[in-house]
């Protein structure tokens, strides 16, 4: 029997919209959600847990920097400079003095007292990184590309593991010779349950990105068919019970 296309039409539209279809979505959906719902609560609990201190204080500059003492310099006008600079600056470099010498082409160190050009090697960044951490020095290894710990800077960098408590590393600038930031076992534990927290299973930088927006009007969804769920779960027995309970009441205080 072939059932016309207006009956076939009429009856989906009764099923789409029956409360037991909704109550059958809205259970799956509260399934996945409630997984990632789950996720949540145990992320932001333990970043709750964690020392701050410990989680937040590897991003400070080298706290053993100290100001240029007065010496005999080279003048800046005598350096030899291939091209037009846009910035120059005398700093610190471990125990030595340089000129940072900003160009369009990059950037590029000079001694400050013998005017030689300066390559931050794997001594350099060993030399640099002693400045902020005074633990033994375990292995350097040079970075083409910044890794999940150094992401908020660009460059080539150096990586400098510590044997201490916190199996800390120290990223140092393989341009420019500066202390980039510290991390260690507490931040890398805070950045785990980050990424689940912000479910930014790749770069751990983004709060709005397509996953978490689509379980965001899930939630929603979720929410919104919840609330129609449980207006549906009433009945006319159930107004009849509190009618009956509020002339009992009523009974009670006029005897």
């Amino acid at each position: 029997m072939v059932v016309p296309a207006a009956q076939e039409e009429e009856g989906m539209k009764k099923i789409r919209f029956t409360p037991l279809f909704f109550r059958r979505i809205h259970k799956w959906v509260g399934l996945i959600l409630g997984v990632q719902f789950l996720l949540w609560a145990l992320s932001g609990s333990m970043m709750a847990l964690l020392d701050q201190e410990k989680v937040g204080g590897h991003s400070a500059q080298a706290s053993h920097q100290h100001a240029l003492p007065a010496g005999d310099y080279i003048a800046p006008a005598k350096l030899a400079l291939d091209g037009p600079v846009l910035g120059i600056a005398l700093r610190s470099l471990a125990t030595r003095r340089v000129y940072e010498l900003r160009s369009t082409t990059g950037t590029r160190l000079i001694d400050a007292t013998s005017g030689a050009p300066v390559r931050v090697d794997e001594q350099v960044a060993r030399d640099v990184a002693t400045m902020v951490n005074e633990a033994p020095i375990r292995k350097a290894t040079l970075l083409a590309e910044p890794n999940v710990e150094a992401r908020e800077h660009e460059g080539t960098m150096w990586r400098l593991d510590f044997a201490d408590a916190e199996n800390s590393s120290a990223y140092i600038s393989a341009d420019t010779g500066r202390f980039l930031v510290m991390r260690g076992d507490t931040w890398r534990t805070w950045d785990f349950f980050w990424m689940l927290h912000n479910m930014d299973y790749v770069n751990r930088t983004s709060f709005n990105h397509p996953l978490i927006v689509f379980v965001a009007f899930g939630t929603l969804w979720l929410s919104g068919t919840g609330f129609y769920l449980l207006f549906k779960s009433f009945s006319r027995a159930d107004v009849r019970w509190l009618r009956r309970r509020r002339k009992s009441a009523v009974k009670l205080g006029a005897g």
